[in-house]
């Protein structure tokens, strides 16, 4: 017998819900907002009020286009954190309101874990064996986890300051380009010289990571080159990409290089927004060649926020018996 999940995901500033069977989606709904444009960022209070409008319309529109009726759902899956608060509470209120209106069970899904998990949905590809390495890299979070089970995780390596996402988009904002910016350096990046100009690269001991230092290196670099001449950046706004680019993807590589020759993995992954950059892809592909990797690079919409990675979670929990209670809360940071 089939089971159904329905996941949604509020964790920051997308309301996304879907529909899983089984391990199969059926349905995954994203409504984005597009209102922090303007702010050069996710503007929370506003990120909360856009879930309260969207929740409902999103999970009527995942339903219809999965076909089946509430009735059917076997359980309700949510984003339990980390993420902004406000927005975390619409999901969560949801979701228990939902579960309980049904009387079916209630699982809460960790949005880490859910985008490194995101490889076990059914797309017709070869899912990860364990254990692999996975490089989990968004807007808010940079990490290497070395996954030994669904849910035996663990954490090897971390940033210590800024998240590679975040380097992307502040990079971005001292360019002037829109919001979000990490996809619009990527673009102009593969029209630029990625060794027009360096900057300066964090040396940190292990597997961590630190992206605070090139931010500033950027920024003065930018600064002094400004006052010489008024128009630098115009002039020279795709080699700034393809350079500030490099020095990211080389930073991320580097440590997910020496993690996997130091615990002999060969099962390489990555997840987050982060991965859908084409510069981290391609050089994953060009690294699996050199060290013999078995690589697993996730759709564009499985590496943005969505709601079927929480829904495989979800499944895998459900088939686990792994529920929650009715009093669970949001938390803010990390738990992996």
């Amino acid at each position: 017998m089939s089971t159904y999940i329905l996941a949604i995901e509020t964790s920051c500033d997308d309301t996304s819900a879907a529909v899983l069977r089984d391990n199969k989606v059926l349905s995954n709904v994203i409504n984005n907002q597009i209102v922090h444009a303007q702010y050069g960022g996710v503007v929370p209070e506003l990120a909360s009020r856009a879930h309260q409008q969207n929740i409902i319309p999103v999970v009527d529109a995942a339903l219809r286009q999965a076909n089946i009726k509430k009735e059917q759902l076997s359980a309700m899956a949510f984003t339990r954190g980390p993420g902004l608060l406000g927005s975390l509470l619409v999901g969560v209120s949801f979701a228990k309101s939902f579960a309980y209106a049904l009387n079916i069970p209630l699982i809460e899904v960790d949005h880490l874990q859910a985008h490194i998990l995101s490889h076990f949905i059914d797309r017709n590809l070869p899912f990860p064996q364990f254990p692999f390495l996975c490089l989990c890299v968004s807007g808010g979070h940079t990490q290497i986890v070395k996954v030994n089970d669904y849910f035996d995780m663990q954490l090897i390596g971390n940033t210590i300051d800024d998240a590679a996402g975040e380097a992307f988009d502040k990079a971005a904002k001292i360019l002037n380009l829109p919001y979000p910016g990490g996809p619009v350096v990527d673009k102009l990046a593969q029209e630029g010289n990625a060794d027009a100009f360096s900057f300066s690269q964090a040396n940190i001991a292990g597997y961590d990571y630190s992206f605070s230092g090139l931010k500033t290196s950027f920024l003065y670099f930018l600064r002094d080159r400004l006052k010489e001449n008024p128009h630098f950046i115009e002039e020279n706004k795709n080699d700034l990409c393809a350079s500030i680019q490099k020095v990211i993807v080389n930073s991320l590589m580097n440590k997910l290089v020496k993690a996997a020759k130091d615990l002999n993995i060969r099962e390489i992954a990555i997840a987050g927004g982060v991965s859908a950059n084409s510069q981290l892809q391609q050089t994953m592909k060009d690294l699996a060649q050199k060290h013999d990797w078995n690589i697993y690079i996730p759709s564009l919409q499985l590496s943005t926020d969505n709601a079927a990675m929480i829904g495989i979670v979800g499944y895998l929990k459900y088939i686990h018996q792994q529920f929650s209670d009715i009093s669970a809360t949001p938390y803010t940071r990390q738990k992996l």
